[in-house]
């Protein structure tokens, strides 16, 4: 039985393969080649942005604005990750299917949360923002639940696949012992997982304060509401800003979040 099902998924996976081979080329096929890719004000454009670059607006004013936009954006990245880390913390352990004592039980719960999860992480957060927008209004909690739902899922998903990549001797154990699942659960798997599951968030944090920018260009604030202005008033040296800000604000959390991986080894 098991020699079928690896050979189906096997073939499934050659059919996907050549499925994505003949979709990309007929992409590039479909590309009009002759009339040119770029267009002809698209070197001055480039000089014009790159000079803006060299010369941000630093102007106080500015400089003000940039900063309050950087805060928004992080506050809107930290509280939907924390809506995120909630979902994904009680959703991961339900999809590793642990919490069943009988093998159907597991296949059985694994099957339902998995596809619940690949569900709400396959539409992407904008979407979700505008779904939130359009019930809720625009308000700062739209933006937050739109990054918080779809990540939560998208973390629980891993912290699924981290739980059952435990290994089973320290567990066999504790059933021995006497422990039941749920202390299981609590002093056998989340011990181990926690290192994997923590460095997987921080990367995540990461994502998330990106995923914030794209937010605020539907009207939510932030550093991408004030790229998107600048841009639409062609004032590409308070973009440069705004994007150096932004630039800033991703190594900063990443040196931290690298310092925070380092003190888990």
């Amino acid at each position: 039985m098991n020699k079928i099902i690896k050979k189906l998924l096997y073939n499934q996976s050659k059919i996907l393969t050549v499925l994505i081979i003949v979709i990309l080329i007929s992409s590039i096929s479909g590309i009009d080649w002759k009339s040119g890719i770029i267009h002809k004000g698209a070197f001055d454009s480039s000089i014009k942005i790159l000079k803006a670059f060299l010369r941000p607006d630093i102007s106080i004013e500015i400089i003000g604005v940039a900063f309050s936009a950087t805060i928004r954006t992080l506050v809107y990245a930290i509280t939907g990750m924390t809506i995120g880390l909630v979902l994904s913390f009680f959703t991961g352990i339900f999809a590793s299917g642990k919490l069943q004592k009988s093998t159907l039980g597991r296949k059985f719960t694994k099957g339902v949360w998995r596809s619940i999860l690949g569900v709400v992480r396959g539409i992407h957060e904008l979407v979700w923002a505008w779904f939130f927008v359009a019930y809720i209004g625009l308000t700062p909690v739209a933006g937050v639940l739109a990054i918080g739902i779809p990540y939560g899922a998208a973390l629980g998903r891993v912290f699924a696949d981290i739980l059952n990549d435990v290994p089973e001797e320290p567990i066999k154990s504790l059933e021995s012992s006497g422990a039941n699942k749920k202390q299981v659960i609590i002093y056998g798997y989340l011990p181990y997982a926690r290192r994997d599951m923590i460095s997987y968030s921080l990367y995540r944090l990461e994502c998330a304060i990106r995923a914030s920018v794209i937010m605020s260009f539907i009207g939510l604030g932030g550093l991408g509401y004030n790229i998107q202005l600048a841009l639409s008033d062609l004032n590409y040296n308070r973009a440069a800003t705004f994007i150096y800000f932004l630039i800033i604000l991703i190594t900063l959390i990443d040196i931290w979040s690298n310092q925070i991986r380092k003190d888990l080894v």
